[in-house]
């Protein structure tokens, strides 16, 4: 037998435990690689630090809303997305509200947060993030009343929400002084693994004007790129590559003080006084270097096997 033929041969269980040694290392052994930023997910960053810039400002508050729309299934590409968002806004000092229509969504929400403050105060101990001043997690909402919800919060967030989910009324929280409506409250995230937002920018944006983006699991992001290209979304994270971009920007701009740039977010070797940016937040792109690892290893395996197969079929047709 010669080596194509000895591959083909081979026990599948072999193939599997190096698929698993494949992905195992590069999440064992952490190393950091390149991480290109896209210009959907730039835009939703830039969205929200132009935020943070006009609360410096004195300006007119802005805050935005994260709407969890999705279970446990779909963490493993969403919940980066989330906690790298909810980490840019809470360094940044903009306010946040946290939604959900799913009963299975709530404690996603509890665990994001309570992920990203521990974060934080274990490297900035003077930065203390408190609930209801600087977030206010709306919890559970009954799916009745999402339209209402949506339609309502265009004249009154407080009036359309009424309580957070420990039970307090939003309107004597002091993270409401100056936010009444969605020309404060102007950037809603929707994060779901099945659908991107569609009643957001059906009812409220052509209504109220309100911007929707849109963090999605990667086999649903090429039927919502249309959307960003017609202006309905204004961005939107695609799988653990778009946790892994903003994870990036974090790391570059937010964690840092520095403004904006599009071409050190693009770039691979950024040095801040000399020195190279460490990664603090990576758990995205420490994911897809494994995913990366995996999908090397199957088009090596797909190359291999097509010239393998061409090769057989060439001897048959020779032996006939």
């Amino acid at each position: 037998m010669n080596f194509f033929q000895r591959l083909q041969a081979l026990d599948r269980r072999w193939v599997y435990l190096l698929v698993a040694i494949t992905v195992t290392v590069p999440l064992v052994f952490v190393y950091d690689s390149p991480t290109y930023t896209t210009e959907p997910t730039e835009n939703i960053y830039q969205m929200i630090d132009r935020f943070a810039e006009i609360n410096e400002r004195g300006e007119q508050r802005r805050a935005i809303f994260l709407n969890f729309h999705h279970d446990a299934a779909t963490m493993p590409e969403l919940f980066p997305q989330e906690t790298a968002i909810l980490r840019h806004a809470f360094l940044r000092g903009v306010p946040v509200f946290t939604f959900t229509i799913l009963t299975t969504a709530a404690p996603l929400i509890d665990f994001a947060i309570d992920t990203v403050k521990r974060e934080i105060q274990a490297t900035n101990p003077e930065k203390d993030i408190v609930s209801g001043v600087h977030y206010i997690n709306i919890g559970f909402k009954p799916p009745a009343l999402y339209l209402p919800i949506i339609l309502g919060m265009g004249d009154d967030i407080a009036e359309a929400l009424e309580t957070d989910a420990e039970g307090r009324n939003i309107a004597d929280l002091p993270m409401m002084e100056g936010i009444r409506n969605y020309e404060q409250m102007n950037l809603v995230v929707q994060f779901s693994g099945s659908s991107f937002g569609q009643e957001w920018f059906i009812y409220a944006r052509p209504q109220f004007g309100v911007n929707v983006a849109a963090g999605i699991t990667a086999v649903i992001a090429p039927d919502t790129y249309p959307f960003q290209q017609t202006g309905q979304l204004i961005g939107i994270l695609g799988g653990l590559k778009g946790a892994a971009e903003y994870e990036k920007m974090v790391d570059l701009f937010a964690n840092r003080g520095r403004p904006f740039s599009r071409d050190i977010a693009r770039s691979q070797h950024v040095s801040i006084v000399d020195d190279e940016v460490p990664y603090q937040f990576r758990v995205a792109r420490i994911g897809m270097n494994a995913q990366n690892a995996a999908h090397i290893m199957m088009i090596i395996f797909i190359i291999i096997g097509n010239i393998g197969y061409f090769l057989q079929r060439r001897k048959e047709k020779v032996l006939e």
